[in-house]
């Protein structure tokens, strides 16, 4: 089939990722190597095409079509990536998305981006099964099980792939097709699909890893920041698998003790990780006096959100490595703007990542002058034909070869680029974007609250967190009991890490002559 359609009309340029990834490491005799260290576990690269093979065919057996959409919400572990390739190779299309959401969250998740088949964790099914009949498109449900539960009207993940065949042919794709989806959060509190090609991942392993990181065979990556983010994607899979590299795999919280522990059992070569985690790992080292063995560490990254001056130089102190910070994108799928090993510029955001180009244009789309602060937009073949059902988005975020990263950066005499903020009123929080208008939307169904409006404030770290300014309801008492209990009001309603960190009482919010809020009155508060 695949060397007939290579010779039909309508199907130029043939591709498919899982081949670049996996099928062409162990023809160019990896198959021994170790893919994938987990737990207790070591997968080489035959026993992950062996085992992304028969995801797939098992996926062939219910019906999944090239083109179907397929949601994971899966923890970071071998089983994450047998799906997520074994999908991409039949062609069709899966869509990873955080595993600490709420109900609604999913329930938003498989209607709007029409998925067919759910694979998910089983303590995650747990929380959402109640709500099966609102799921609309969903056909099939893919539990993975620790306990060995049977759910009803779902299908055990090992059983399901137990007896499929480990021999499977690619799918006919080419390097433009759709390949995954990744979810990024909007503006309106609204996340958006975020459609990626086939070929996006190989690029991003040219341009960053082979580049910027010199990753090879010889390495282990090891992410902080999880498989279903689009930074933890490329540092935990696609990376090293790109470059018959190994990557470990934590499927616990990224708390600093599992991080160092980690670390030390497995002794990655290169660490992925985001500005506030390297503050809490700093913390713990200055708390416990106990400083943890990361002579296996050859270099360090950081991306999510600006990493702090101090951090860099403190986390050298303690280890003696350097930092290499930079910024990425859900829709440019991974870092295009980076300091390098021998070029780093403390507190910037580094320089253009070879691959990319970048400029800084005013409001008329005009380049604008060395120092001064613009619009950053960015071009390059890992970048996101588009946002799915979002037309608004899409003509607000691309225009041609060009995309507007909603971020507000100037550039200096040196050629180094440095971050000023959001374009938006979008908050970065732990290298996670959240939506103030979803937090405002959760506080103000809180019967003590009669207007809100949150907005990003920084701590003595120069890290982003949410500040609510709540206006009460009339007799309302402000104390500070309310405002711990406003706060775990909204930890019950969302995910826990979007909560305000800081509220504050106010008589009234300051509003335009039209009645809208005027953020950046409370931004100079």
């Amino acid at each position: 089939m695949l060397e007939l359609a290579k010779q039909l009309n309508g199907i130029k340029d043939y591709y498919n990722c899982t081949t670049f990834f996996i099928e062409e490491k162990v023809r160019n005799g990896l198959g021994n190597k170790v893919a994938i260290f987990s737990d207790s576990d070591e997968i080489t690269y035959q026993e992950l095409l062996f085992k992304v093979n028969q995801f797939g065919n098992a996926l062939k057996s219910i019906g999944v079509e090239q083109e179907n959409r397929i949601l994971h919400v899966i923890y970071d572990s071998p089983e994450f990536i047998y799906s997520f390739f074994g999908a991409t190779k039949i062609g069709a299309i899966p869509i990873p998305v955080n595993t600490a959401m709420k109900p609604k969250d999913y329930e938003y998740f498989l209607n709007h981006s029409r998925s067919r088949v759910l694979v998910i964790q089983e303590d995650v099914w747990e929380t959402i099964k109640e709500n099966r009949d609102r799921f609309i498109f969903l056909k099939y449900i893919i539990v993975i099980s620790e306990t060995g539960t049977l759910y009803e009207d779902t299908i055990d993940y090992d059983e399901f792939i137990s007896q499929a065949s480990s021999e499977l042919e690619d799918a006919v794709t080419t390097s433009e097709d759709q390949a995954f989806w990744l979810y990024s959060s909007g503006s309106t509190g609204n996340p958006k699909g975020v459609v990626h090609i086939h070929r996006s991942m190989e690029v991003a392993v040219k341009n960053y890893a082979e580049n910027i990181l010199k990753v090879n065979e010889n390495d282990r990556t090891f992410s902080a920041s999880k498989l279903y983010f689009a930074y933890g994607l490329g540092n935990g899979m696609y990376f090293p698998l790109g470059t018959g590299a190994s990557t470990i795999l934590m499927k616990e919280r990224p708390t600093p003790e599992n991080i160092f522990k980690t670390i030390e059992k497995n002794k990655p070569t290169i660490f992925f990780c985001v500005p506030t985690l390297y503050g809490s790992l700093i913390q713990y080292v200055e708390k416990t006096g106990v400083i943890p063995d990361l002579s296996s560490v050859r270099i360090c990254v950081s991306a999510g959100e600006a990493l702090p001056s101090t951090f860099m130089k403190k986390w050298k102190e303690l280890f003696n490595l350097d930092i290499l910070d930079g910024i990425g994108s859900t829709e440019a799928l991974h870092i295009f703007l980076s300091n390098q090993a021998h070029d780093i510029k403390a507190g910037s955001t580094g320089k253009v990542v070879p691959g990319y180009k970048a400029k800084i244009v005013n409001e008329e789309s005009k380049p604008v002058g060395v120092n001064e602060i613009g619009d950053l937009v960015i071009q390059g073949d890992s970048v996101s034909i588009g946002y799915f059902c979002n037309l608004l988005e899409n003509q607000r975020k691309f225009h041609g070869e060009w995309m507007y990263t909603g971020d507000k950066y100037y550039q200096d005499e040196e050629g180094y680029f440095w971050y000023c903020g959001r374009s938006d009123d979008m908050l970065k929080v732990g290298g996670i974007w959240v939506s103030p208008i979803e937090i405002e939307s959760t506080l103000i169904r809180h019967e003590y609250v009669l207007e809100v409006a949150v907005v990003g404030s920084k701590n003595e770290s120069n890290l982003v967190y949410p500040k609510a300014y709540i206006v009460l309801r009339d007799e309302i008492e402000p104390t500070e009991d309310l405002k711990t209990e406003l706060k775990l009001f909204v930890k019950q309603n969302l995910a826990p890490y979007k909560y305000p960190r800081e509220i504050e009482f106010i008589s009234e919010l300051p509003r335009t002559a039209t009645g809208k809020v005027q953020r950046f009155r409370l931004k100079q508060v």
